[in-house]
Parts: structure tokens; sequence; C-alpha cells
């Protein structure tokens, strides 16, 4: 008997050693996991205190990168605006490193990649290690509940959409804008849509503004907010302001670990009732899906244990999912005067321009392979290996990882969604096109650049 207490005894302090040499080797190792540490051991005051000291050089870091890869002063068309009247951002913005567009036209993907000269690299997050939900300055002001305490956004206002999109209908184009300049929130919504839509439908707007608790805007200690109170939470349409966009950023909701997961810029929900693929790289087959989607999982970094520390808001599929989608299936892409029932030009009414810029779109720019005609998506995932042209490396964070397979995403009413690409990493049309001679190595000149250019605003 005392020969197996003794054994017992040392099998449990070489148990305790072996634990207590894991913990400290995983400290050591910085061990990255799938899920996020759910048991905090430190409070608020503390997590806040320990972001806020490394708040300022971070975001220096990131302000040195943004300004070595962009030309960031402000640069307007006074010509051309958005549908709500915001003047469009021009560019093109990205820096070159000695050469011109011109000399890196002629170059070949693995020149480009050996000179470490490609200028659209994959964009990280304002502190990509940290992640979650970032709001623009337009938007904090009108709703101080989305301030972080630890991030500012990153982005000048001038290469984001307009701060209050204008909404049209697909059941009321008569109406035109039906916001009339206003954010739609929990306060005005009914005031606004009352007789406009259907029960459901309004009951699915008030959803959609209604703030559910997310992974950094909840009540939990690991929170990034001051206050742990019913102001709390978010709605989907914060990001997606006026059933459009607002520039808020993100990471994506499924790729781990945290460095490697996508930047991923708010796209716009006009025109739902055409999609057949949402999220960037999710390829959901439904907004049903893809609402239910962001509530359980893309809200808590793609983590439902975290979800369920955090307070995870389980919709009713039958009914509060339904009725989200049936309201966001009416949301329409904005006018264009421009474009026939077929969504091509009408040449009584395009400039010489913009049906040249129509026809490169069509032909030598092979934009229609992906980008077809009225609505100008395929409803299809392609992958462009960008990687081709840059060497993988970390940048504020990131590992600059592979893009891999995005979805098509629609390009009616383009000129109102800036900055482009999943990530945002094009902060202009002129940046698209740009982008796009390279990756594709269409070879376009200047004028057949500018003339593509004409073409997309008119969308």
């Amino acid at each position: 008997m005392k020969q197996f207490q003794n054994k017992l005894i040392y099998f449990c302090i070489s148990l305790i050693l072996t634990i207590n040499f894991d913990v400290a080797f995983a400290q050591k190792a910085k061990v990255v996991s799938s899920y996020g540490p759910v048991n905090q051991d430190v409070t608020f005051d503390q997590i806040k205190a320990d972001r806020m000291k490394v708040k300022a050089e971070r975001a220096k870091e990131h302000k040195d990168l943004l300004n070595a890869r962009y030309d960031l002063a402000k640069k307007t068309s006074p010509d051309v605006v958005m549908s709500g009247g915001k003047p469009i951002p021009v560019g093109p913005t990205a820096k070159l490193k000695g050469v011109t567009w011109a000399d890196l036209d002629k170059l070949s993907p693995e020149q480009i990649k050996s000179k470490d000269i490609f200028p659209y690299k994959p964009l990280p997050f304002a502190d990509h290690a940290e992640g979650g939900m970032l709001f623009p300055l337009m938007i904090t002001d009108s709703l101080p509940r989305l301030i972080r305490f630890d991030l500012d956004f990153d982005l000048p206002e001038h290469i984001l959409p307009d701060r209050a999109p204008p909404i049209f209908l697909t059941t009321r184009p008569d109406l035109g804008d039906v916001s009339k300049g206003r954010l739609i929130t929990i306060d005005n919504y009914y005031e606004i849509f009352n007789g406009l839509l259907n029960p459901k439908q309004l009951e699915g707007l008030r959803l959609l503004v209604t703030q559910f608790p997310q992974q950094q805007f909840n009540a939990t200690e690991d929170r990034r907010t001051d206050r742990p109170d019913g102001k709390l939470g978010v709605t989907c349409f914060d990001c997606h302001a006026n059933g459009h966009s607002n520039g808020a950023n993100h990471l994506v909701g499924d790729i781990r670990p945290q460095e490697f997961r996508h930047r991923i810029e708010t796209p716009s929900l006009r025109g739902v009732s055409i999609q057949r693929l949402f999220g960037s790289q999710r390829g959901l087959k439904s907004v049903e899906d893809f609402t239910e989607f962001e509530q359980r999982a893309a809200y808590f970094d793609g983590d439902h244990v975290m979800a369920a520390k955090k307070g995870v808001n389980i919709l009713d599929r039958g009914s509060q999912v339904h009725f989200m989608a049936e309201f966001m299936a009416i949301l329409d892409f904005p006018p264009a005067p421009k474009l026939n029932i077929y969504g091509a030009l009408d040449k009584t009414k395009a400039t010489q321009a913009e049906l040249q810029g129509e026809a490169i779109f069509n032909g030598k720019g092979r934009c229609s392979t992906c980008h077809p005609a009225p609505y100008y998506t395929d409803n299809n995932m392609h992958n462009l290996k960008a990687e081709r042209f840059y060497k993988q490396e970390m940048a504020n964070g990131m590992m600059m990882a592979h893009d891999g397979m995005i979805k098509t995403f629609p390009l009616r009413g383009i000129k109102d969604s800036p900055p482009y690409l999943h990530d945002g990493r094009c902060f202009t049309l002129e940046d698209v096109v740009e982008y796009f001679n390279l990756v594709q190595e269409l070879r376009l000149t200047a004028p057949e650049k500018a003339n593509l250019v004409a073409f997309m605003r008119v969308l």
C-alpha cells in the first residue's frame, strides 16, 4: 500500500511539473490557437491599460505604411459625384518605387516581384493582430457607442462612401432616394418607412438597425469600448449604412490564426436580389445564410465559443432572418440614366470617352468576362493569383497571405463604393484599373485606362 502511495505521489508531482512546464512553454512560445482566450485572468482596466500602451506606436507604424504606399492627399472630381452628392476620389493614389506606370506595364510578374515594386499589396488592418470592427469618424461622430478606445480609423474620409447613402427600393422606384439624406437608425426607421414597406419588411428593417453584442462591443471584460451598458453592441446598418456601406472595415470571419485573416471592406447590400454568392470568400449561397452566419460567428471573429461568452443573438430562421432578407432583397442599385434596359450604354446619351471605355471593358480589358451586363457580375468566384507580383512578408502584424478565391462583386453603382477590392487596397477607380491592368497583364494605354474609368463611373 505504501509503495502504491509513493507511486501516486510521484505521479502527481510529475503531472504538476509537466503542466507548469507546458504552460510556461506555451506562454514563452506564444502558441497560436484556433480559439480566443475565453476565461480572461485579467480585468478590463488591465486589458485597457495594456492596449493603450501600444496604441500610439502601432498607429504610427500603420500610418507610416499607408503613407509609404499611397498619396493620401485629398483629390476629388468636381464633375462626378456619388448618388448622394459627395465628390468621388480620383487617382491613381498608389505610389510607385522608381518607375512610371508605363515602365511597370512592360515588366513581367517575376520582374515586378524580384524588384519588390508591386503597388497593390494586401492591405493590413489598422492593428492586424488585434482585428475587430472599426468605424470611420464620420460615423462615430453620430454614433459614439461605436468608438473603440484602442484603435482609430485609418483611411481619410474623402475616399469613403457617403455618410448617409441614398436608399433606392425596387418596389418604389418612383420615390427615388427614400432616405432623403438621413442616416437610418432605430430612432427614425419607423417614421421614415411606415407606409412604404409591408409589415415583414418593416420588421426586417427594425432588426437590421437593432444593436446586438459583438466581439469588441459587449459587456465582457475583454471588450474594446469603455461602457458595459445597454448602449453597447452593433447593428447590421452600422457598417452597411442605409443598406450600402460607409467604409467600416473588419477581418473576415473564416480564417485563423488572426494574423492571416484578410481585411474586409464593408460591401454594399444594394442589388442583393440579383446576387447568388455572399461573403467575399465564403461562397454562402443565400442572403439568409449570410445573415445567420454574421450573427452566429462573424460578429465574434468566427469563434462560436467566444460568441457564447459575449452574448450571441441567435436569430430565428423562419421569421427574423426571413424578414431581414425580405427587406434587403428590395434594396436597389442607384439609377444609371445612361444605361439601356440591357445594361449597355445608350449611344444617344453617352460621351465618346464612355463609349470607348465600354468597348475596352467588353474587349481588350476582358472585364466583361467576370462582370457581364446588366448587373456586371457573373455571380462566381475567381482567383487572380496576385501573389505572382509580390513577396510574402510581414506588414503591420500580418503575413501577406495569398488572397485565393474572391467573389465577383457587382459593378452597378460602383462610383458610390470606394475604396475597392475586398480589402480596400485600391482607393479609386483609377487604382482599380491600374491593378487589373497589371494582374491581367492587359497592356492598356493611358487613354484606354482613362476611358475605362469614364465608363465605370456611369454604371
